[in-house]
């Protein structure tokens, strides 16, 4: 699949790394920093920050997700906000990741650093059928823990 990239900065002629897939396996590309002065988030803080990039996906069949690095999330405290970006089919403006800091501890994001990552799946869109009743099952409508401890 072809996905269009547009590179909204010249940092990208020599000062950042081209998104890429790091192996064979991987499911995601890094999205970097596109920033002319470091930024500090301190605990509790949320800030957007550029990426310096904008995509075009072939069609609505597709979208892209920005999911946290697990290594600044489990080591820095660093994560989204809303859990997963959503980049829908037809968004064509720059991508901004939006940052959270949830640890005690101050952090500075650099120019160029790697911030999140971009997955790109397939859509599968719902035709929603109104019913009266819902079909049953063993676990009807039990919620949270409802199968097991937790």
């Amino acid at each position: 699949m072809k996905v269009g990239i547009k590179y909204l900065s010249d940092k990208y002629e020599n000062e950042l790394k081209k998104p890429s897939y790091a192996t064979e396996g991987s499911a995601g590309l890094d999205l970097p920093a596109c920033i002319d002065q470091p930024i500090t988030l301190n605990p509790g803080d949320r800030q957007a920050i550029p990426t310096g990039l904008a995509i075009e996906l072939p069609s609505p069949d597709y979208v892209a997700y920005i999911f946290a690095r697990s290594s600044l999330g489990l080591k820095k405290g660093i994560t989204l906000p809303n859990a997963v970006g959503v980049i829908d089919s037809d968004y064509r403006g720059q991508i901004f990741v939006a940052l959270t800091n949830i640890s005690n501890e101050p952090y500075t994001i650099n120019a160029g650093e790697r911030i999140a990552q971009l997955v790109i799946a397939p859509v599968i869109r719902a035709e929603f059928i109104e019913k009266d009743e819902l079909e049953d099952t063993d676990r009807g409508a039990g919620g949270f823990g409802s199968t097991g401890k937790l």
